[in-house]
Order: C-alpha cells, then sequence, then structure tokens
C-alpha cells in the first residue's frame, strides 16, 4: 500500500486497507520473518536456543510479556526490538491523541470528526518507531501517569461539565494505543498502581475516575523485572502476574566467546583511538573472565548479579588508558598492556555489590582481587602450570632463571604511564623471561611478545612464584620473600590483616 497517496477516509477504504491488533501484526510479521529465514532479533547473543525461541513462542500465541532476569541481560533490549516486528506504517485519524484507527475509532475526538467530515477525515500515517512506549516504574508513579485522570483546566477551558468524556487527560497508556508498552522493573511499581492494570491486561478497557467509558485499547504488553527486587523493594502482585501470560527467564553469556561478542558490539570506541590503540584477545579474554570471576566470587552478592556493562565498560576503561599513556607520551600508536587491564578497577567498583560492606576500598580491592584471579585462570591457556612445574623430577621448572633472578634481590617496576621505550627495557631486564615467551609463542609479533612477557610476570605473581605489589603509579614485581616483610599482591589469596577485614553488614 502507498501510504504516501492516502490523505482521506475514503481514499483509505478505497486501498483495500483492513485493520489489524498490534499482536496480529506482531504475529504475522513473524511468521514471515521466520519463513524468509531472516533474524529477528538482531544483536542479541547467546539467546538464540533459550530467550528467543521463548519470545518467538509468545508472540505467535498473542501473549503479553514478562522479561525476568538479573541486571545487565538485555532485556529492555529484547523490548526496543519488538519495534521491528511492528509494520512501517498505520494509518490514524489526523490529530487523534489515542491513535485512532480511522476504521475503527475510539475516542470521542475521533468519532465527532469522522461524524462532521465522513470520507472526507484527515488520514496521518504513524512510523512503527512512534509506536513504542517505555516507562520505568518509580514508586512516585500514579494511576493518573499511566491512566489518566480528570483535566479541571481543560474543562474549564472548554466550558465542560465534568461528565464530559473530553474533561479526560489521558495517561501513557491510552496513548500508547496500537503500539507497544513497557514498563520496566515492574516490581517497582506500588501494588495499588500494579491494580490498575488488571482491567486492559484481561479485558483490554480502562476506566477513568467514575467516568463511564469504555476504551477497548489494544496493546502489547511488555514487562520487566528483576528477581532481586522481589525481595528488596517490591513483588508482582499475584492477580498481575497471573495476567501476564508468558513469563521468560534470561541469563547471563554462557561461555566467553559470547561475551565478547557482547562486549565489543556494544564497547563505545571511539575513531581515534581505534587508530591509536591495538588490542588482542588475551585482553578481551580476561575482562570477560573478570565477570565470570565475579559472578562465582564469594564476595560478590549473587542475588545482584553482575552485569553485561561491567566488561563493557572495563574494556572501554582498558582502551582508555592505553590512549592517555600514549598522549603523555607523545606516541603515535600503542598496543595495549597488562597493566592497562588493572587501570580498569574504576570500572568494575560500581558495578558489583559485595556480600560484606567495609571500608570505602572494599569495593576496590574486590576489583583487583576479581582482576588476579582472571589472570590466574587464562595463565593455563598460555604457559604450563607453575603448580605442576614445581613437582618435575628430571628437569628444572622453566620459570626457574627468572624467579632466582627476583630472588637475588632485583625488582622491576611496571609503571602505568611508561613510554614504549621504558616499557621494554623493563622487561627485558629479566633473563629468561623473554625465552620462555618466543619458546612457547615463537610466531607472534613483537607486540604481542612484550603484552605475553608481561602476562607471565603478573601470572608468576598470582601463582606465588613471585610478589607483586600495587604502586601509586603501577606495579612493582620482587622475590616472595622479601616481600612478605611489605604489603601482599593484589589477587592472592593471603590471610589479611584483621583491621584490614571487611566488617559483615549487620
Amino acid at each position: 500500500m502507498n501510504h504516501e497517496s492516502i490523505r482521506t477516509l475514503g481514499q483509505l477504504r478505497a486501498s483495500g486497507y483492513q485493520p489489524r491488533t498490534v499482536k496480529e501484526e506482531l504475529r504475522e510479521n513473524l511468521i514471515r520473518k521466520l519463513r524468509s529465514k531472516e533474524e529477528v532479533f538482531p544483536g542479541i547473543y547467546g539467546y538464540e536456543e533459550t530467550v528467543i525461541p521463548d519470545l518467538q513462542r509468545a508472540i505467535l500465541a498473542g501473549h503479553h510479556i514478562n522479561l525476568l532476569g538479573l541486571r545487565g541481560q538485555a532485556k529492555t533490549r529484547i523490548a526496543r526490538l519488538l519495534v521491528g516486528l511492528l509494520d512501517a506504517f498505520i494509518p490514524v485519524v489526523e490529530g487523534s491523541e489515542l491513535n485512532d484507527d480511522p476504521l475503527q475509532p475510539l475516542s470521542v475526538f475521533a468519532k465527532n470528526l469522522i461524524a462532521e467530515k465522513g470520507d472526507d477525515t484527515p488520514v496521518a500515517w504513524m512510523a512503527r518507531d512512534e509506536r513504542y512506549t517505555e516507562k520505568l516504574a518509580t514508586p512516585d508513579v500514579t494511576v493518573a501517569d499511566l491512566i489518566g485522570d480528570a483535566d479541571p483546566i481543560k474543562a474549564a477551558t472548554l466550558k465542560l461539565p465534568y461528565s464530559d468524556e473530553r474533561v479526560i487527560h489521558f495517561g501513557l497508556i491510552p496513548r500508547a494505543h496500537r503500539g507497544i508498552f513497557v514498563i520496566n522493573e515492574l516490581p517497582d511499581l506500588q501494588a495499588r498502581i500494579q491494580v490498575s492494570l488488571f482491567n486492559i491486561l484481561q479485558e483490554g478497557d480502562i476506566q477513568i475516575r467514575g467516568f463511564k467509558v469504555r476504551l477497548p485499547l489494544d496493546l502489547q504488553f511488555v514487562f520487566t523485572a528483576n528477581p532481586e527486587d522481589y525481595t528488596n523493594r517490591g513483588s508482582i502482585v499475584t492477580p498481575l502476574k497471573d495476567r501476564i501470560d508468558s513469563q521468560i527467564i534470561t541469563h547471563y553469556p554462557k561461555s566467553i566467546e559470547i561475551g565478547k561478542r557482547i562486549t565489543k558490539q556494544e564497547a563505545r570506541i571511539k575513531e581515534a583511538q581505534h587508530g591509536l590503540v591495538t588490542s588482542n584477545e588475551i585482553v578481551h579474554d580476561l575482562v570477560e573472565q573478570v565477570a565470570v570471576e565475579a559472578r562465582a566470587s564469594e564476595y560478590v552478592d549473587a542475588k545482584s548479579g553482575v552485569s553485561a556493562r561491567l566488561t563493557i565498560a572495563a574494556y572501554e576503561s582498558l582502551i582508555s588508558a592505553a590512549e592517555r599513556r600514549a598522549l603523555i607520551n607523545g606516541e603515535k600508536q600503542t598496543y595495549v598492556r597488562v597493566g592497562d587491564f588493572i587501570a580498569a578497577v574504576p570500572a568494575i567498583t560500581g558495578k558489583v555489590e559485595l556480600v560484606y560492606e567495609g571500608e570505602q576500598e572494599g569495593a576496590g580491592h574486590v576489583a583487583e582481587k576479581l582482576m588476579g584471579k582472571a589472570i590466574r585462570t587464562l595463565f593455563l591457556k598460555y604457559f604450563p602450570d607453575p603448580d605442576k612445574a614445581k613437582k618435575l623430577k628430571n628437569r628444572p621448572s622453566p620459570y626457574k632463571t627468572v624467579q632466582e633472578w627476583f630472588g637475588s634481590g632485583n625488582t622491576v617496576d611496571l609503571l602505568s604511564d611508561a613510554s614504549d621505550k621504558d616499557y621494554h627495557k623493563a622487561l627485558d631486564q629479566v633473563p629468561g623471561l623473554r625465552d620462555i615467551v618466543t619458546e612457547l609463542h615463537p610466531n607472534e609479533s613483537k607486540e604481542q611478545t612484550w603484552f605475553l612477557m608481561e602476562f607471565l610476570l603478573h601470572g608468576l605473581a598470582e601463582y606465588s612464584l613471585i610478589s607483586r605489589n600495587r604502586v601509586t603509579a603501577g606495579s612493582q614485581f620482587k622475590d616472595l620473600l622479601s616481600s612478605m616483610f611489605t604489603m601482599p599482591s593484589f589477587g592472592e589469596d593471603d590471610d589479611e590483616e584483621e583491621d584490614t577485614k571487611p566488617r559483615k553488614r549487620r
């Protein structure tokens, strides 16, 4: 249908247009996409065999949907992608605040206009993006906000009695008629406000302040909820939950590879950063491994979850750390370092809810521990297990030369803002370090070799063969024994002093 040529009700009738409900639109457009093998929810990774099939079944069934899952599981993004299943344009009575279908008018305004002008009633066309309404549930949301209320100013201006339907000021839900309405964080909506949704979900109509007005609204409802909300802030009242046809459980990425795809897609890396900073897959793996470690950590509240925003923010911070260093040193190109990964602590501290709360540095301490565990886990993908290397009878540990050099009292400082020249010089002074890397990874580029040399030092510190201490400007590596008289390395599981332990929440 060429909507641009249709401007009146008469032309619309002549075109053969047949009204469809929103649910029919979604269903029929989904069927068309499935048959043509089109991607229905682009950019959503890790849900191909779980959430997306459930979602498609719910749409085919014509269900209202609740997406239930912890934070950062793409619930809102999925809801917004439903817009792609709507028709490109639909006809509406021009000037109608309720998006009235010209063949099935709903509001007094539209009915009166059609009665007055007949086939000459002007028709406008509404794009699919305009048919999406989203509301974040907060404790201050009122029934008037969602449904509507009598407007005394409108009554006075139009000189109408309160019994006249035209004095109603419609809320967000009636104004979303013929579209998709999303309520985020549904449990945060007060119970008495949730009750106001009963009729809309079951019978499709609304009632406003005693008006005998029945508006059979045509809506696709999508709700999102976090299971943590059920205990911490509120809950979905049982009759409302009963009226939501499908509850779909979301989840975190089930593999690091899926997590990496999400982070690479979502991270906002500037064009200038792409040209200046070269990254590598180990860094991507490290960032995702932090989230994996956090979700399994005894320090992190599992009920709150660990959002995908953690890995996205951490990767953005990591690239920015490398960019800042290059700018300070006047370098036109730089390569990421393990030290840049460690500089991403501030991006993690606000993204984890701790089981324990203590000093202000508690979250930072936990973030460093998580990073240490991520390094320890991934170290074994690139180097021999230090614990097993200690027990080899017939040949010395491959790390013996490096350990002995540190055991002789030598130290290495890897400063966050060190130029490439100083960074290379610091790593090259450790005998045997390059030999281990080139023997195990002979075909790597020179930049990747430097990275692996630094990664090797951090890994040996995590396995307690040497010590790593945080200094204000970076990391210092030294012999483990000498470090026992100074501060412990981050990421180690050594017992802390009693006064630095985070205090348990009461």
